[in-house]
């Protein structure tokens, strides 16, 4: 197997003693009248998007200082991330929760545009690989709209910013402390001097978890180097995360995040996840003319993982881990008469490894011994056109297309057989994946600031690896997965501007060749789904003191497909698939230095079986958040979660082999501060 795992992509960090700074806390913005990069991978006003985006300012995120992903992402309207133990979560972008090789492969993770992972190698719980803590923004595309990015971009993508380098000196240390022996320190250093500028950030956080035997350790990095030149253009990011992670597993029986005795209980005290991840990567661009400009980004990544598999009755230990190389080239014409059109080429090559060992004797289809043991190299190449045209003055026309090739060469280093009625083995194998993904959108601008969208997208998932080589299934046989497809058509209408801001949209979605694990724990490969759903985000500040924000969304996942094995009838709903989703935030500016927020959290009931005979009730949850500047130089924050101590489940689904509720137990209510310091 070739060396790509060993290049020097590591690099030193413990020499780097910085002095530690932060921005001066400012007032939250929540204005919809921002540039977005995700759409087109250029700034766009978002008045001229042919799609739902939703953008979270830095200010949002220094505002609500956020120690899990899910305190800043679900602020977003259709977006539901489920939050497990310590910094584990799962994702919803107009989709159920989704779980396994079908969470890892169905929403796409980036920072600053380039995936976290290869595209055959997601991670189902991947942004704790990303600073999102210290970000200069995050923006989520809901569904599949655009043709720039490529696999694993099914119903979504997230795209964590990286913040830029100030224009003058900045120092900032950020210290916090909350239950259970939560301790989180972020610093950030930056300037710019001449045509240089840069920006140091690091946090490390401890936390001993609220549950047994659940605490964590992270550290995360992030150092950007930026270069304004009159021609030339850079960008360079190198970011580093590491997480060391005891895994409290779910806790059995209906309704038992009600019961004190057992809220508290971790049945699996043994359970770990250790992973380590680092990128590297250098964005040139160059005015070519006056209207025309090329840009090219290489990058480098690692990750590596290792978790014991506490929620299979063995508890085998898994360790992966994969290298990657790759480039974005892209050429950028603008036209005359507003038309713009840009040609690209994504490039990825990634070597790639995976063992599954149980050490425990055999427990039914859980067999003692090396389950799988395998290696796979991928290649990606991904050409594509994205343009706009201005048919009319107030007619915007947004087209693409992308194809995308996906080649797996597959070394199997162990026997290939049926390794009892669970763990199959295929044997060594090279296969590949062709997917065309195109786009067409059209905006109508109505006034100044009001404009009507509709957009048609297409989505594809190559399989992942996983689903291919770890086959986890009784009855199944391995290469059974195909490429995933999801067909989606949308409709809204935003405002941006003083006043009344909003954004809705409609749609309705379609999916064929969908890999998922029923609740019998079958592997399903070609399942066919429909999504239909409504989206509300609106913010109004009623005067210079008040101000109120609301994401509401109203959707109805099904299966549209019978399976008898299954239970699945066409017309159930999905499994974690809730209803109804809100959340509210009352703000109030109490003086010109002092802001508090009130935030409602709703979630309504959602099946948790696939015949849809059990179901979790739902909940609603409400937070408390304020900041204060006490100086210019000085911050003090603080929030209260779950501010009436509702007892409520983070996750609830069904254990069709012990036949019990199961549930990650929320967090009942507790006192976060801190503060932070400029210099």
């Amino acid at each position: 197997m070739p060396t790509l795992r060993k290049l020097p992509i590591l690099m030193a960090l413990a020499s780097m003693n910085i002095a530690l700074p932060v921005y001066a806390q400012q007032e939250e913005d929540l204005s919809l009248d921002e540039l977005v990069v995700t759409g087109t991978r250029s700034g766009t006003p978002i008045l001229d998007l042919a799609g739902n985006t939703g953008r979270i300012s830095e200010e949002e995120i220094d505002f609500v200082r956020p120690d899990h992903i899910t305190e800043i992402v679900n602020r977003v309207s259709g977006v539901n991330i489920q939050r497990g133990n310590g910094q584990e979560h799962l994702t919803s972008i107009r989709s159920p929760v989704l779980t396994g090789g079908a969470g890892a492969g169905s929403f796409l993770f980036l920072e600053d545009g380039i995936p976290l992972r290869a595209a055959g190698f997601a991670n189902v719980n991947g942004l704790f690989e990303v600073n999102y803590e210290q970000a200069g923004g995050i923006e989520v595309v809901r569904g599949p709209g655009s043709a720039l990015y490529g696999s694993n971009a099914v119903h979504g993508l997230i795209n964590v910013l990286s913040r830029a380098p100030s224009l003058d000196l900045q120092r900032e240390i950020d210290i916090s402390v909350g239950p259970h022996d939560l301790y989180q320190m972020k610093g950030t250093v930056s300037d710019t001097i001449g045509q240089h500028g840069y920006r140091l950030s690091v946090n490390g956080t401890t936390d001993g978890g609220y549950v047994s035997d659940s605490g964590y350790d992270q550290q995360k990095v992030s150092f950007r180097h930026d270069y304004y030149g009159e021609i030339d253009s850079f960008k360079t990011l190198f970011s580093h995360t590491n997480l060391n992670q005891e895994t409290a597993s779910y806790i059995e029986g209906f309704k038992a995040y009600e019961d004190e005795s057992l809220s508290r209980t971790n049945p699996d005290p043994e359970a770990y996840r250790d992973a380590k991840s680092t990128r590297l990567s250098t964005e040139w661009e160059r005015q070519l003319t006056d209207n025309s400009t090329l840009r090219l980004t290489p990058y480098l990544r690692h990750t590596e993982m290792e978790f014991l598999m506490h929620f299979l009755n063995g508890q085998p230990v898994e360790k992966n881990k994969h290298s990657s190389v790759g480039l974005l080239a892209a050429y950028t014409k603008d036209l005359s008469g507003g038309h713009k059109i840009i040609f690209g080429t994504d490039f990825e090559y990634t070597e790639g490894e995976l063992s599954e060992v149980q050490n425990s004797p055999s427990v039914g289809p859980f067999v003692q011994g090396v389950h799988y043991d395998y290696e796979v190299d991928a290649t990606v190449v991904a050409p594509y056109v994205h343009s706009e045209w201005q048919l009319l003055e107030k007619t915007r026309l947004t087209a693409g297309v992308r194809y995308e090739y996906t080649k797996y060469d597959y070394t199997n280093n162990t026997d290939s057989l049926t390794l009892g009625t669970r763990y199959l083995r295929p044997d060594s194998d090279k296969e590949n994946f062709s997917n065309l993904s195109p786009k067409l959108g059209l905006v109508q601008e109505l006034t100044e600031d009001t404009a009507a969208f509709i957009n048609y997208a297409r989505g594809n998932r190559a399989p992942q690896t996983t689903d291919l080589y770890r086959i986890q299934q009784r009855g199944a046989t391995g290469g059974a997965a195909d490429s995933e497809t999801i067909d989606s058509i949308e409709i809204g209408m935003r405002k941006i501007g003083d006043g009344l801001q909003y954004e809705i949209a409609a749609y309705h979605m379609k999916k064929k060749d969908y890999f998922f694990t029923d609740s019998n724990q079958i592997n399903v490969p070609d399942g066919k789904t429909q999504h239909t759903g409504l989206e509300l985000g609106a913010f109004y500040p009623f005067n210079e003191q008040f101000d109120i924000a609301a994401n509401v969304t109203f959707a109805k996942h099904e299966y549209d497909f019978n399976r008898e094995s299954s239970n699945i009838e066409k017309g159930d709903y999905l499994v974690t698939a809730p209803k109804r989703m809100g959340n509210i935030r009352l703000g109030w500016n109490v003086t010109p230095v002092t802001r508090a927020e009130l935030e409602w959290i709703h979630m309504s009931e959602y099946y948790i079986t696939d015949g849809n005979d059990k179901k979790y009730e739902g909940h609603d949850v409400v937070n408390l958040r304020a900041s204060h500047d006490v100086t210019d130089n000085l911050t003090l924050y603080g929030k209260v979660h779950n501010l009436f101590n509702t007892e409520y489940a983070e996750r609830a689904d069904y254990n069709g082999f012990s036949d019990e509720y199961r549930y990650f137990v929320g967090e009942k209510r507790y006192l976060h501060v801190g503060a932070s310091y400029s210099f």
